[in-house]
């Protein structure tokens, strides 16, 4: 057997290198690069392999660690998880700052391999500068921290680990069912050490995506169902995008005259102004697919986990008349809500569903003229909002329609957390599928400006706007330098509000006065946080940074900036200031939080009150 001595380390980037994966013939190199901040852990190991023996894989440098494993999930959620970036970091705080973007990527499903440098592995210089010390378990160490984020975990202690530990790392990144996540934790003295390694690891590795069919039985079981229904509501979620299956919706959909309401994930994957296409579904909705939901005798999820928004914590939907069948490729979540469940391919699924159907002659009792009518209500409330004129400022409705209207059909939004995602879900009018790029199933603060790079990174020929609040920037931003690095333009649309307003909204709907969550000065009459705003000039900040930047107070500045930014070729700010509480909420949604039993507040007390009620009519399914 031929053999070549390497490094851990460079036979780990050789066997990157050289992985492919092909989905219906199409074959795509798998790992596009690295991003990486060294440290000692990774600067003399993989760092090395990197500087003298990379092959094709591009590094990227990033700049926080979480932020680059954002921008790597966000480039793979845009590409369809046919191409991934590894992410490297040294021990102790550089491995754990990638630990939050890592939960990121799991929960959304989405294929990251993560290498943090660990520990000695032969423990001759032990304890080395940030090493966490477990003294009942000496085993333990900081890559630790990602045993439960990650769908497959490893520690390579001896180099020809690697062989096996690589082979299982891609299959779980390469199936659909499955991927999220990957760590191998990398001892630093590990990572330098030498081993023939067999020739053929090195070999061109396809790894083929056969679409999972659906079992004829589950199909027959499900058309047989189905055709007892007379009000089916389709939840297209985001496997609907992951497979590939938006055109075969759309057939689905009309075949059968069934209204579709999108998940988060799953919006684009209708046009909004498709006939069907009803809008969001659950907490953030609109009237139209909620009250849809509420009256339907069945619920055909599609590549949908059913999170608490979705289903409004279990209240959007009358569980004692409505049936559930769930398409998905993984049974977790295809068996949710005790549904008949078809674990398969969305694509595959659909066809054969459809054909089944088909068959049968199956036609819901939807009148035509009801659901035009409840289409066309729920457009004329997004017109309403979107021509919102407030008095003494800038309405967040009113700007997200000036941009929704400036913005091209092919441009790719980013978005993630605080008021934004709801208005977004709401209201936003996307023409073409992945231009609707939401990370909410963590929704994680932080992840806009870098998975607003991963996405442009991803789509070099598209407009990239990352639709961030002022709270998210100041947690994160680290990658808008990155983007000036790399010569990656992308367009951050800024909206202060002087806080986090979502959080602030949400705490006094439910009996608070607002406590913490406005940029304000400390009040030396109170002493708490409710003195004036804070003055922070975030244009001047990223101007500093070396980006443009504008400043919009008014419907003509954010007009004239939103015209300017899409000039521009490098990476372009445009704050925003918005008036806070102008985003939208209710749309018959309820969504479950925890409020006090017991208060000194008459408020709280009756928002514990409302809330009980509320609980006693969702179901515990």
């Amino acid at each position: 057997m031929k053999t070549t001595r390497l490094t851990m380390s460079q036979a780990l980037l050789r066997f990157l290198d050289n992985q492919y994966i092909s989905v219906d013939g199409e074959e795509t190199k798998f790992v596009t690069g690295v991003m990486g901040i060294f440290g000692h852990g990774n600067v003399t190991g993989i760092g090395e392999a990197l500087e003298r023996d990379a092959g094709s894989l591009v590094y990227t440098q990033g700049k926080s660690e979480q932020g680059m494993v954002h921008a790597a999930a966000a480039y793979a959620k845009q590409r369809g998880r046919k191409q991934i970036y590894a992410c490297t970091s040294s021990i102790g705080p550089g491995a754990l700052n990638m630990v939050t973007a890592a939960a990121t990527a799991t929960v959304n499903r989405i294929p990251v391999l993560l290498l943090p440098g660990d520990n000695f592995a032969c423990r001759q210089p032990d304890p080395v500068l940030q090493q966490l010390e477990v003294p009942g378990d000496y085993t333990v160490s900081a890559a630790d921290a990602f045993k439960p984020v990650s769908r497959y975990w490893d520690r390579i202690v001896r180099p020809e680990q690697l062989i096996s530990a690589a082979l299982q790392a891609m299959r779980v990144l390469t199936d659909p069912a499955e991927t999220g996540a990957v760590t191998l934790a990398l001892p630093q003295d590990v990572q330098a050490e030498a081993y023939d390694y067999p020739d053929d690891f090195f070999q061109k590795r396809i790894h083929i995506l056969d679409r999972r069919p659906p079992a004829n039985d589950a199909i027959r079981r499900a058309a047989d169902l189905i055709k007892e229904k007379r009000r089916p509501i389709i939840i297209a979620g985001g496997g609907v995008h992951y497979a590939e299956a938006t055109q075969q919706l759309a057939a689905f959909a009309a075949a059968f005259n069934i209204p579709v309401a999108e998940t988060q994930a799953g919006k684009s994957a209708l046009p909004w102004d498709h006939p069907l296409n009803m809008g969001a579904i659950g907490v953030t909705g609109s009237l139209s697919a909620n009250l849809l939901a509420k009256e339907a005798d069945l619920i055909i999820g599609i590549g949908t986990r059913y999170s608490d928004f979705t289903t409004s914590s279990k209240s959007a939907f009358n569980f004692e008349n409505a049936a559930f069948v769930n398409l998905n490729v993984n049974a977790h979540d295809a068996v949710k809500l005790n549904a008949l469940s078809l674990t398969c391919d969305a694509k595959e699924g659909l066809a054969a569903l459809q054909d089944a159907l088909a068959g049968c002659q199956y036609q819901s009792g939807y009148d035509d003229a009801e659901l035009a009518k409840r289409k066309a209500d729920w457009d004329s409330e997004v017109d309403r909002l979107y021509a919102v004129q407030a008095e003494d400022g800038l309405a967040q409705t009113r700007a997200l329609g000036m941009i929704n209207e400036t913005l091209q059909p092919s441009d790719v939004i980013v978005c993630a957390a605080g008021s934004l995602p709801g208005d977004l879900h709401r209201l936003w009018r996307s023409s073409e599928p992945r231009t609707y790029h939401m990370e909410y199933g963590f929704s994680c603060m932080g992840y806009e400006v870098s998975g607003a790079f991963g996405a442009a990174l991803a789509e070099p020929s598209r407009e990239v706007y990352a639709l961030v609040g002022d709270g998210s920037y100041l947690m994160l931003h680290s990658e808008l330098v990155t983007s000036l690095q790399e010569g990656v333009k992308m367009t951050i649309l800024l909206f202060d509000n002087h806080g986090f307003q979502c959080i602030h909204n949400l705490q006094r709907g439910h009996g608070s006065d607002g406590f913490g969550n406005e940029f304000r000065y400390r009040s030396k009459e109170t002493g708490r946080l409710t003195g004036g705003y804070m003055p922070i000039d975030f244009a001047m900040h990223a101007r500093s940074l070396g980006a443009k930047a504008y400043t919009a107070r008014t419907e003509e500045e954010l007009r004239e900036a939103l015209l300017q930014a899409r000039e521009e070729t490098v990476t372009t700010l445009v704050e925003i200031k918005v008036l806070p509480g102008t985003n939208t909420s209710g749309y018959e949604s309820w969504w479950r939080v925890g409020v006090p039993e017991v208060s000194g507040s008459a408020k709280v007390a009756e928002a514990y009150r409302e809330m009980a009620d509320q609980i006693g009519n969702a179901s515990q399914k």
